[in-house]
Parts: structure tokens; sequence; C-alpha cells
């Protein structure tokens, strides 16, 4: 975690108002799925912990998992899909797997097969999107959307780009991001030029990094929401949606507040979970899966419409 220190002040009003974006109108179901009580968003996590990328800051690269681990987290993943199946409220998934979940078919299909309920508001997974793209034919994409990482010591920026043409070209909501690193700063200025107007590129502050102003400025240039990233928010006693209308859910159907709190709230499966409002427990919040829903910083207004797969609404 990040050295907990005052959060940076937010972007400006005048960088946040540059212009509403056509090319990804506010899903249908409205862009604060806390204004409806009955609706809950699930960040799921299965075994899965393997990936096909080598980056040199991820714990989970080039793991193999073994054949006993997949059938696992497969076997998990239609338990998690056919329970979302069956319920009778709106739901929204976000898949935030410890490794890469579209290069195995289950997750192909999970993402096609929610997208096409009719309460399920919004299904996206965290990816970095080496799998080939034909499957997403078969989706409903108005539902579905992708939340997309750039790696560039793994992949080539030409084939990176060909994949983001056809992501576009295919009418699919995503977002592409990048680890703000010193050596990946000519990537993102090169993905930034190369992408179209219309998809937001996102930047990660690196963990464990700790940025100037005038280093700051630069990576804010290419992203004008990285100052939300920056520095960790203070949370303790905050007001957050987890654990009430946004909660976090493993293979074995164990419900927690968000993926950074480890107290138990019960069993999504046995009935055990109850949703109720609390105050984070924890001193900062420093990943944007969890500080998004952090009410203080205002970001549902900033991602109205694209919470899940880190779409602002006006950028």
């Amino acid at each position: 975690m990040k050295p907990a220190e005052p959060r940076a002040a937010a972007a400006s009003p005048e960088l946040l108002q540059i212009g509403r974006r056509p090319e990804h109108p506010a899903h249908p179901a409205g862009g604060h799925p806390a204004d409806d009580p009955g609706h809950l968003t699930i960040l799921y996590r299965g075994p899965l912990s393997s990936c096909d990328y080598d980056c040199a800051y991820c714990p989970f690269a080039k793991r193999r998992d073994s054949p006993e681990r997949l059938r696992a987290d497969r076997a998990a993943l239609e338990r998690f899909t056919g329970w979302v199946a069956g319920r009778g409220h709106p739901v929204s998934v976000l898949f935030t797997p410890w490794g890469e979940g579209l290069v195995r078919s289950w997750y192909r299909r999970a993402m096609v097969e929610l997208s096409h309920l009719p309460h399920v508001r919004r299904v996206a997974i965290q990816t970095n999107f080496s799998c080939r793209p034909d499957w997403l034919a078969e989706a409903d994409l108005g539902t579905l959307a992708l939340w997309v990482t750039y790696h560039p010591s793994q992949v080539t920026y030409e084939r990176f780009m060909d994949r983001c043409r056809d992501l576009v070209g295919r009418g699919v909501r995503f977002s592409v991001g990048i680890v703000g690193l010193p050596e990946h700063l000519d990537h993102a200025r090169r993905l930034r030029a190369g992408l179209p107007d219309g998809v937001y590129l996102w930047v990660n502050a690196a963990e464990g990094h700790l940025y100037t102003d005038a280093e700051a400025a630069v990576w804010t240039a290419i992203d004008p929401l990285f100052p939300y990233s920056r520095t960790p928010h203070r949370s303790a006693g905050r007001p957050c949606r987890t654990g009430d209308s946004v909660i976090s859910v493993d293979g074995d159907g164990t419900v927690r507040r968000c993926h950074f709190v480890p107290a138990v709230l019960g069993n999504l499966y046995d009935g055990t979970f109850r949703r109720r409002a609390r105050p984070c427990p924890l001193a900062v919040c420093d990943c944007h899966i969890g500080y998004v829903h952090l009410e203080p910083t205002g970001l549902y207004d900033v991602f109205a419409g694209g919470v899940l797969e880190r779409i602002p609404s006006i950028l």
C-alpha cells in the first residue's frame, strides 16, 4: 500500500468539463446504482490466479494454475452466474480476477450470458484483452463493457492498437489504462495520441511511488483524473457504498464489503449476508475499485453511467 498522505486535490472543474462524450452515452439503467435501493453491484474474484503476461510489478505474472484450480474456478464462476441469473432485482458485476480471465472460455461465456439477462445493468471485467475478440459478437453490447490495461513490456503498440480499433469498430464500451511508471510515460503519450478522443485513457499511480507536483502534472496532462489516483484517500469512518449497494464476493460465495477489508459479512448462497451501510474501517483507500465507492470522493458523479468500466461521463 502506498504511504498514507493527504490526497491530492481533485482535478479542476475546467479539466472535468471539457465536454460530454457522445460515444459513451449513459447506460439506460442510470448513472447512480445507489439511486435504486434494490440494485446490487458485485465485485467477483474467483480462485483463478494465473496470467499469460509477465509484468515485473505483478505477483501473478506467468503464473500457472493447476488443472484442479482451473476446474474449481470454472465451477465457482458457473455457480455465481447461476445465482445472478436467478436474482429478482437489478445487478451489476465487475470481474476482478487475480490474473487474466478472458483467456479462459468460461469467463467469456459468463460475460456473454450475463449481458443478455434483463436485470443485469452492467457486466464488466478487468483484462489485458490478449484474447481473440470474436466472442463479443454474441454479447449484448448495451450491457457488456471492458476495463483494458496496456502493458508495454508484453504487447507491441501496433498489436494493442489493432485490438482497440476492433473494439471501437464493434461498438464495445471500454476504457484503456496504464500504470504510471516513469518508463511508461512515452508509451502513455503515444497511446493517448493514437486512441480516439472518445476512449478514456486512465493512469494508475504506481504502487509505492511518490509523485512530485511536476511529475503529477505530466501524468495529469494525459489523464485529467490522475489526481484521484496520485495519493491514498483518507477513508476511516467515512461513508462508503461497500457493504450495502456494493459488495465483494469470492469463489465460495463469501461476502466482504470490498477486496481490501477481510471481515466476512456472510455468504451469498446461504442467505447469511444482509446489506447494511457501514463507514470504512481502514485508514486509507488507495485502489480505484475501492475509493470510487467512497462517497466523499464524488466519483459516482464523475463516472455516472460508467463506474464499473471506469468510463467518466465528462472529460
